[in-house]
């Protein structure tokens, strides 16, 4: 066949073609993977099993802090994996290391000292198939948010502290946090209680198996550690279950949550002022006698906030247009507000100690002994009591099959939050719609701002619009429903609940997203009406943090939709931008200690 043949022809342009579609996929699966912006690598997190925080969790997985374990961490690491040798060689059944999991639970694996050689080869080659098998665990799409699985990753290595992992495996995770190393993850395939296939993927980069993302770039697990000056562990004893035995993929999601929810409470409590600024509103709800007359500790704490970022507004002067009362929506966000908190609050303490606690199948403690606690000395518990010797340096303790792994406490405060995140928003809405009314207005903004008689549709998109607040707030409807609680008899009928602590998670990040376009509407409808209110009355202030805000904002985004020139996006969508880029909190600060958890 010549060069010049139909035939070849057609076979060049079919491969033109597709190398034209090849490289359309991967620029975008390049565009759709979300890195992260590595702005902390010069700071470490120290991981000692107790004390890791929201705020720790979001340096490592969104700015690449690094960590590293603490003394005491890894010597209760090593005493927990001298345990778990000891134990076999004493004859006690532990699962999912000498005796199988699952249904298997019963079938012995290997009797005996497990460093004697056939146990030992028999121990690795099994490990690290494990590990290889990790590849093809969970079911997609994957997850594209790096700081996702890099919150999993962090949330394992500080509860696996807790646990009787290897050496190797122990440092692998830290070095792979560490060098930026991330696992491609599967987003599904979990039902919450024990994310064994997110955790499974993990493992399988560990091995050199599988693909990763090096500092943002995609290739195979195996030159990922190459380039990171890695090598492949080789796993041992029990560690497929050391590591996937964890529910730290949906712990990972929810410590996120949590710290971008604080962020969305904080805007929602500044914007709840600006509006009162906004609206010429009564400051009455918020005072001490209404908050002495029913003194619930979140609502009074929340009032007194909002009441101090107003200090030296005017709505604290005598205004005869002023009326008795707002809509309801205006008078009542202080409360949803402060409820929202208070879910918040309790959502916080939860998922911090599940962060710091084990969710591990089976408990390894070398702190215990017969006298302890009265069942401990019990024929039942003595079955599983090691007494101690070579592997375990003379140490003591128990190693027990558990529930540990189901993370009920923490699925049920992540639905309630994202119920009192929706009746808040719900408030929201409703009084970005009274702006509409004159009212409570009491003012005609067109005529004010000295604007003519066609520029309806300008103050229409000056304020975003009043479409896209109720599809948010319908949207958020839709979150609020529970997952129905619901049991299926897997694994031999072994395996019979299920938290969906998955559906959980991202329903509740889906929720908080939500929140903040949202809170941009809010933004442009309050910046607004202060700008009316100083057309009205030049004299007036609003406030230091309000006032703050309101020409911050006016430098990014115009009075009218007609001055716009910076960004094409909608308006709203900008708005959005300027609340995730900035903090509330480096616009006003507030002298109000936030109640005591329960």
């Amino acid at each position: 066949m010549n060069d010049s043949s139909p035939a070849r022809a057609a076979l060049c342009r079919v491969v033109i073609l597709l190398a034209c579609l090849c490289a359309r996929t991967t620029v975008h699966a390049a565009t759709d993977y979300l890195a992260i912006a590595a702005s902390m690598t010069d700071k470490t997190i120290v991981l000692s099993g107790h004390d890791l925080t929201i705020e720790q969790v979001v340096q490592v997985a969104r700015f690449g802090a690094r960590v590293e374990l603490s003394p005491e961490a890894r010597q209760r690491e090593a005493d927990h994996y001298g345990l778990l040798l000891e134990a076999a060689s004493e004859g006690i059944p532990v699962y999912w290391f000498n005796r199988g999991a699952g249904d298997q639970r019963e079938v012995a694996l290997f009797s005996g000292d497990p460093m004697t050689p056939k146990n030992k080869a028999y121990l690795e080659k099994t490990q690290l198939k494990a590990f290889q098998r990790g590849t093809i665990a969970g079911y997609g799409p994957e997850v594209m948010d790096e700081e996702i699985v890099r919150a999993m990753m962090v949330v394992r290595a500080n509860g696996m502290t807790h646990n009787a992992p290897s050496p190797q495996l122990s440092q692998a995770l830290v070095d792979l946090l560490n060098q930026r190393i991330t696992p491609v993850v599967q987003s599904r395939g979990t039902l919450g209680e024990g994310d064994l296939a997110q955790l499974s993927n993990l493992g399988a980069a560990m091995v050199g198996a599988g693909e990763a993302y090096y500092r943002g770039e995609r290739m195979t697990a195996a030159r990922a550690l190459a380039k990171a000056g890695l090598k492949p562990i080789q796993p041992f004893a029990a560690d497929s279950n050391a590591l996937t035995s964890s529910n730290a993929y949906g712990s990972g999601i929810a410590a996120l949550v949590v710290y971008d929810a604080r962020r969305a409470l904080e805007w929602a409590d500044l914007l709840y002022a600006m509006d009162l600024n906004g609206m010429n509103s009564s400051i009455t709800p918020l005072s001490a006698v209404v908050q002495r007359d029913r003194p619930f500790k979140w609502l009074n704490w929340n009032a007194a906030r909002v009441l101090e970022m107003l200090k030296g507004s005017y709505l604290f002067d005598a205004d005869p247009q002023r009326i008795i009362q707002d809509p309801e929506s205006l008078r009542a966000s202080s409360i949803r507000q402060a409820s929202a908190w208070e879910e918040w609050s309790a959502l916080r303490d939860t998922v911090t100690l599940q962060m710091n606690s084990s969710d591990h199948n089976p408990a390894v403690r070398v702190d215990l002994s017969p006298a302890d606690s009265w069942e401990l000395s019990t024929p039942q518990m003595m079955k599983y009591f090691v007494k101690g010797g070579p592997a375990s340096r003379g140490k003591h303790g128990y190693i027990v099959s558990n529930a540990n792994w189901d993370p009920f406490p923490m699925a049920n405060k992540l639905e309630a939050f994202v119920i009192a995140l929706a009746n808040m928003d719900l408030a929201i809405t409703m009084r970005i719609e009274r702006f509409n009314n004159p009212f409570f207005t009491r003012a005609k903004a067109e005529a004010l701002l000295h604007l003519g008689p066609d520029a309806g549709e300008d103050l229409f998109l000056a304020t975003g619009g009043s479409y896209t607040p109720v599809d948010l707030q319908q949207e958020m409807q839709s979150l609020t429903n529970p997952i129905a609680p619901s049991g299926a008899s897997i694994v031999a009928t072994i395996e019979d609940l299920q938290a969906q602590t998955r559906i959980k998670a991202y329903r509740a990040r889906q929720a908080v997203s939500t929140t903040i376009d949202l809170l941009a509407h809010d933004l442009l409808t309050a910046t607004f009406w202060m700008d009316v209110r100083k057309a009205q009355d030049a004299s007036r202030e609003f406030g230091v943090g309000p006032t703050a805000v309101w020409n911050s904002f006016r430098r990014v985004v115009p009075l009218l939709p007609e001055a716009d020139h910076a960004d094409s996006r909608p308006r709203a969508m900008v708005a959005a931008s300027f609340l995730k880029a900035n903090a509330a909190s480096t616009f006003v600060s507030t002298t109000q200690d936030m109640p005591a958890s329960q």
